[in-house]
């Protein structure tokens, strides 16, 4: 069993970790960005190294006491907030934050778990390179947490998702015992693959503290592109003609449904999209010199074929950051506007179009959608709002129905219910309901192995 933390283990860790490594509480460290769950901690622990977690964490084994890794505290399936159950320790990253290197030759960045997103791109840039990951919580965000959670975004049709942009992992086990793995190797076939089991599992089996980053050379050329189509079948027919007349270079593509554009108006942002369609597609290509005139040319069979009606290419960098900034600024809308229910999805890329229309028909049609999201990976943000001048507060019974619905068709579609935001404490009944029952109990006996008391942040991902 579990015990809360006491001011006795407080004060031993505060002791050995020495000054400035425990704080207070503040509310942002145990309050989820959605306002879905609000925790509780007893402190705040701020190791300034993978020794002093190891220290951590060991005492907390001994003392049975739950712990939370936070990082940046941005995820938004309660992963990082513990609700119930014996008061944790929170474990933050806050002080690890340093870029240990970065290698051109070898094309990686070697960087401590607490290091923010933002300030990764920064030091790639500075070297002449770049590092794919990109979120709209980018400023903010720890790498990490991007790892623990295995984050998407907006590049991941090309670059794919932050597991495979993570060449080596050091991370700190339950018991204290480090578990070294900080090398540049792209081959290292020598038995179980720990970075992946760590990467994924949301701090439920230990804490990531450093890791080695894939970086890529700055591509030459890079355009952007927002055009209207007709109908999400069209953006499918897009996605692939563009595939065909430029593989490997379309880096992005997102669809995006009117209302994002309508809630960015309704909640005061002055962006404006550069089209009116009720469904648009923003997209990137980059690559090699030359694009441009491929790009034009693909834009204008695809519109003498009847996939899109109109189309902007960003002319300079500045429009480019435009265009990109109305779609990151969707999710903070939604926000602002507060949900029913939302749904981080993914089905096949070839079963978009038809399970948005399934969806559509399936949810009450009083009551708005804005859908958009990854097209180009089959990731779609699938989000249920209150009519216009309501409230969602009105609708609070409703959350676990309308998501029951929305899951029961991404299932029939062979889809996940979670794409990239992870399972942590909001979708732990879902995983039950929507996981295979082999994968589920090799999940359970991983669990048991590698943390056999049960203190790495207890609730998520699984029932404890």
């Amino acid at each position: 069993m579990l015990c809360s933390a006491g001011a006795g283990l407080i004060s031993e860790l505060e002791a050995k970790l020495g000054a400035g490594a425990v704080r207070a509480v503040e509310p942002r460290d145990i309050e989820e960005p959605r306002g879905l769950f609000k925790g509780q901690a007893a402190a705040v622990l701020r190791p300034a190294n993978t020794a002093e977690i190891s220290a951590i964490l060991k005492a907390c084994n001994a003392a049975r006491v739950p712990v939370v890794p936070l990082g940046g505290g941005t995820g938004l399936v309660g992963g990082q907030v513990m609700s119930e159950g014996p008061v944790p320790v929170l474990l933050s990253l806050e002080r690890m934050v340093a870029i240990r290197e970065i290698s051109r030759e070898n094309n990686t960045m070697t960087v401590e778990a607490g290091a923010v997103l933002a300030d990764i791109h920064a030091a790639a840039e500075g070297a002449g390179r770049m590092f794919p990951l990109r979120l709209a919580s980018e400023g903010s965000c720890r790498i990490g947490g991007n790892l623990a959670t295995n984050a998407g975004g907006v590049n991941v049709l090309r670059y794919g998702n932050a597991r495979a942009l993570c060449m080596g992992l050091e991370a700190v086990l339950a018991d204290g015992t480090v578990m070294g793995g900080l090398k540049r190797l792209r081959k290292d076939n020598t038995g179980y693959d720990m970075r992946d089991l760590m990467i994924g599992s949301e701090g439920s089996l230990g804490v990531i503290t450093a890791a080695v980053l894939r970086l890529y050379p700055e591509p030459e050329a890079r355009h952007t592109a927002f055009v209207a189509v007709p109908t999400p079948e069209a953006a499918l027919e897009l996605l692939h003609a563009l595939e065909g007349t430029m593989p490997g270079a379309v880096t992005g593509f997102e669809l995006i449904h009117r209302m994002g554009f309508d809630f960015l108006a309704e909640t005061g942002f002055s962006l404006k999209p550069p089209l009116d369609s009720e469904w648009t597609v923003l997209f990137e290509i980059s690559g090699a010199a030359g694009l441009a005139e491929m790009l034009e040319m693909t834009l204008a069979a695809a519109l003498d074929a009847g996939q899109i009606t109109d189309a902007v290419i960003a002319q300079n960098e500045a429009q480019r950051t435009h265009f990109w900034a109305i779609r990151e600024t969707i999710p903070e809308a939604n926000k602002r506007i507060g949900s029913i229910s939302s749904h981080d999805i993914s089905v096949p890329v070839s079963e978009v179009p038809a399970f948005i229309e399934r969806a559509r028909k399936a949810v009450p049609a009083a009551l708005r959608i804005n859908c958009f999201g990854h097209m180009g990976d089959g990731n779609l943000h699938y989000n249920i709002f209150p009519p216009l001048g309501e409230n969602r507060a009105d609708y609070a019974g409703r959350r676990e129905d309308l998501a029951r619905v929305i899951f029961d068709i991404v299932a029939e579609f062979g889809g996940s219910f979670s794409a990239e935001h992870g399972v942590g404490r909001l979708k732990v009944d879902d995983l039950e309901r929507y996981g295979d029952e082999g994968r589920l109990v090799a999940m359970r006996r991983i669990k048991m192995a590698l943390d056999p008391v049960g203190i790495m942040n207890p609730g998520a991902v699984l029932h404890t």
